[in-house]
């Protein structure tokens, strides 16, 4: 698979990735040849791949192909492990989930999707799964609105032209022209909303949490269902303690960027 990049890029690294994204839901299990065909690479690659996976106890081999194994679970929580921020944040989650009665999550800007990292759901008949790593199209949600218009054009550019990986299609695509206008008023308000333009039924509200810099590095929202919950409810109930919640996320987010870091003292000898 030939790739655009600089001379340092290692592209059986790559394709040693683009190998573990190919199992994808409703996939668990696949043959040599759906994998190859699905990571677009020759037979003998993937299958060289396939076998260092299996070695490394990533992916396990049977009669019906392959299938990776929970050890892949480790590349992700390595993430959320480092980031203990996000067990700071959950706190606050609760306490606007038991405000609220509604599902409340934070995401961050993967490309041109957001990946969910923290999540506090209500049990509720919802359109569309949500955990943490789910992956949506930005511009069509809430939280994704909020983390677009914290950029500045050219990195928007930059964004925008990277192709989604969510795998879902969203029911409204804006023009450039339009999608512009929507962030012009998301940056002027501090808040973005959204009604039904990801999938039926599902309407949400979401606010920027910043680091001590005042960079957006994240955002937060109140998620509710359409037939539940009228766009004027959400502003008006849920969007207050959703910019405290969001507040104090950011006020917690900049102590723990400032918190003092111990160093070991080297031995002597």
């Amino acid at each position: 698979m030939r790739r655009d990049t600089g001379p340092d890029f290692i592209e059986a690294l790559a394709r040693g990735l683009d190998v573990l994204r190919g199992f994808q839901p409703g996939r668990p299990c696949m043959t040599l040849s759906e994998v190859a065909a699905e990571a677009q690479l020759a037979r003998p690659t993937a299958r060289r791949i396939l076998i260092t996976l299996q070695e490394l106890g990533y992916v396990r081999s049977g009669e019906g192909g392959f299938s990776l194994t929970p050890r892949v679970l480790e590349l992700g929580m390595t993430y959320i492990g480092s980031q203990n921020i996000w067990e700071l944040a959950e706190p606050h989650l609760r306490a606007l989930v038991a405000r609220t009665r509604e599902s409340s999550s934070i995401a961050q800007l993967d490309g041109s999707d957001i990946v969910y990292v923290c999540r506090v759901a209500m049990p509720k008949l919802v359109t569309l799964s949500v955990t943490v790593g789910t992956r949506f199209p930005a511009a069509q949600t809430s939280l994704g609105k909020v983390l677009l218009a914290a950029l500045d054009e050219a990195e928007l550019d930059r964004v925008l032209a990277q192709p989604g990986r969510s795998g879902i299609e969203p029911r409204h695509r804006p023009q450039r022209e339009e999608l512009d206008e929507m962030l012009r008023d998301v940056r002027a308000k501090g808040w973005a909303v959204t009604d039904e333009e990801l999938a039926l039924g599902i309407r949400s509200v979401a606010a920027p949490i910043r680091n001590g810099q005042g960079r957006t590095v994240a955002a937060v929202n109140v998620n509710a269902h359409a037939a539940e919950t009228s766009v004027e409810h959400l502003l008006e109930h849920h969007l207050p303690p959703l910019l405290r919640t969001a507040g104090d996320i950011s006020s917690d987010w900049a102590a723990w960027e400032g918190r003092p870091i111990a160093m070991l003292a080297p031995r002597a000898g």
